[in-house]
């Protein structure tokens, strides 16, 4: 198992958990893997965190001083840097960036050649010569050494791809855009314009310090108000380094991902360009996206939470379409990994060929109240599988029959188990999730319901 990596990257506080010292090593490890035959090229974004500068300083120091080319697309996308790996060839990407976390953290994502989240060999490379278990690896020479480049044209290639996706002219439509104060503060309003929407722009002025502070998909409250005062047609919010899109209808109205997910399958259903007519959730989907798929006839599976795992999911067997709650969307045929953008064009599409508005297309989406409690235990593999919290989750479930289900599962990083329930009330959901918390008192194992 990864000591410093999780499903989403190197995470943490700058220079608190993630310092320019580890930057420096992974950039080093890098092109050690992947240069021992050939000049190593790998590109780099970015996004606005004030620290973000200091980790491309860093890594692309590591990676020269082993020998290998850094190709800066400065602030940019997640998206973007999968899609350039793939189009121009690298050997791999880094994207630097916490997504939807404050700016005093930050991460550092690293993509392989295909544009896909790297694989786990190179990662735990990487954390062996974090640790200092590979010993040191050589410098490059005189004329070996690496260079950066500046590559902010493969960004403008990007936002290139993005608009020849789109089937329509979005002439006479009036769309929101929050950019989260952060990717896409220059990236958003140059596609929608180019597609000739008239754009009215928030989250657009970061300053390294205000990136997802009270704005983008984490805080939408924003976008609803401006699309009601304006009167826009649709509004998209996306997160600090735009892999997540939530989406505002002309009502005011959230549009989440489950929402997303459900609108695109039926649009590709009707087309009959639904692979397997099977879209990929997250055990995390509510209740409400299943019965709204089995009333249209769509199969879903479900992975662990993580983009990551929806996108091996699709992989393995040709779905085309997944993602999760929280505004992650894959489209296959087009992205490996989520792309806030890209679903933001293709919500676009399906609004424009329908001739609906995009509260209607929602509608069938009847979302139950959903209550998530993290509960703090002493073990919480023992405390998952005890016979009394099983017992109990079980009863719940019969209890709740068609009408709710219940969640247990553990964290990645915490001694944290995250007990979810659905039901046709609040109320209700918080009765089961105390009947399964309460069950754990017993046997000692709760410390702390956290709110």
């Amino acid at each position: 198992m990864a000591k410093y990596f999780g499903t989403d990257g190197f995470r943490g506080e700058a220079n608190v958990d993630l310092n320019a010292n580890h930057a420096y090593k992974i950039g080093r490890l890098l092109r050690w893997y992947y240069g021992r035959d050939h000049k190593c090229r790998i590109v780099i974004g970015k996004d606005t965190r004030r620290s973000s500068y200091m980790f491309e300083c860093a890594l692309s120091a590591g990676i020269m001083a082993s020998g290998a080319d850094a190709y800066l697309l400065h602030v940019t996308t997640t998206p973007s840097v999968s899609y350039i790996v793939r189009a121009d060839g690298f050997d791999c990407g880094i994207m630097i960036s916490a997504s939807h976390n404050p700016y005093y953290d930050n991460g550092i994502k690293l993509i392989n050649k295909n544009g896909e989240k790297m694989d786990e060999d190179v990662i735990l490379e990487a954390e062996k010569y974090i640790d200092g278990e590979l010993g040191e690896l050589p410098y490059a020479m005189r004329d070996e050494i690496g260079r950066t480049v500046d590559y902010s044209a493969g960004r403008n290639r990007y936002i290139g791809y993005l608009i020849s996706l789109s089937t329509h002219s979005y002439k006479g439509k009036k769309v929101g855009l929050d950019c989260a104060n952060g990717s896409t503060w220059m990236i958003a309003k140059s596609v929608f314009d180019a597609l000739g929407a008239e754009t009215y722009v928030i989250g657009n002025t970061p300053d390294g310090t205000n990136i997802n502070m009270n704005c983008g998909s984490t805080h939408i409250e924003g976008l609803q108000k401006l699309v009601r005062e304006k009167g826009l047609d649709v509004g998209f919010a996306f997160d600090g380094d735009a892999d997540r899109c939530l989406a505002v209808d002309e009502k005011g109205n959230v549009v989440n991902g489950d929402h997303i997910i459900y609108i695109y399958a039926n649009y590709m259903k009707e087309r009959e360009k639904l692979p397997n007519n099977t879209v990929v959730t997250t055990v995390m989907s509510n209740l409400g996206l299943y019965k709204a798929l089995d009333a249209a006839g769509i199969q879903y599976e479900k992975t662990d939470v993580g983009d990551k795992y929806v996108y091996e999911n699709m992989r393995r067997n040709g779905h085309m379409l997944g993602g999760e709650q929280s505004g992650h969307i894959i489209f296959a045929k087009y992205a490996t990994t989520g792309d806030g953008m890209l679903t933001a064009i293709k919500l676009m599409q399906a609004m424009i060929d329908k001739g609906m508005p995009l509260s209607k297309l929602a509608a069938p989406v009847k979302e139950y109240p959903q209550v998530l409690v993290n509960v703090k235990v002493t073990d919480k593999d023992a405390a998952l599988n005890a016979p009394g919290v099983q017992e109990t989750a079980n009863r719940a479930a019969e209890m709740l029959g068609d009408n709710g289900r219940v969640l247990l599962r553990k964290s990645g990083t915490e001694p944290v188990l995250r007990v979810m329930a659905e039901a046709e009330s609040t109320e209700e959901c918080m009765k089961y999730i105390n009947m399964i918390i309460d069950a754990m008192r017993p046997d000692g194992y709760l410390l702390e319901v956290k709110k």
